[in-house]
């Protein structure tokens, strides 16, 4: 994908979406990732889905617990509904930056992932997969 504005907060406040079709389908499959890693408790990336950000603030409150995997379920299944939109609203928009935002965080962890060197020493598919993530999220998060 060539660098250009992938997405653009409009004068009326929708986000305009410029992903052409294999940036969708980056998306798309993303999405489908992690709604399929909610419901599933066998799926690779369940078990990354729920750990804490910071485990020293709540890795034995049940209730935080909860309520993360229920943002993380709402808000990759309005991800994965609105991902062929071509305009976003703030929530959808928001939906979407949190998912990718799991996602990326799941394949570091179940990938071993967690450093320079190691994405370094991953395949190059892995790392374009991981990249063009990245580029998503930066993108979207300057027009939120």
């Amino acid at each position: 994908m060539a660098f250009n504005r992938l997405f653009v907060r409009r004068r009326d406040g929708r986000i305009e979406v410029r992903l052409n079709d294999v940036g969708r389908t980056v998306a798309r499959d993303s999405f489908a990732q992690v709604v399929a890693a909610e419901r599933d408790p066998e799926h690779e990336w369940h078990a990354s889905l729920s750990g804490p950000i910071d485990p020293s603030n709540d890795e034995d409150d049940p209730v935080a617990t909860l309520t993360r995997q229920s943002e993380t379920a709402t808000n990759a299944e309005l991800a994965s509904m609105t991902v062929d939109e071509q305009f976003l609203n703030d929530r959808e928009a928001w939906a979407w930056l949190t998912t990718m935002q799991v996602a990326l965080r799941s394949i570091a962890v179940t990938n071993g992932l967690l450093s320079e060197e190691k994405l370094e020493q991953s395949g190059e598919q892995m790392r374009t997969y991981i990249q063009t993530l990245q580029q998503f999220l930066f993108a979207l998060a300057e027009c939120l």
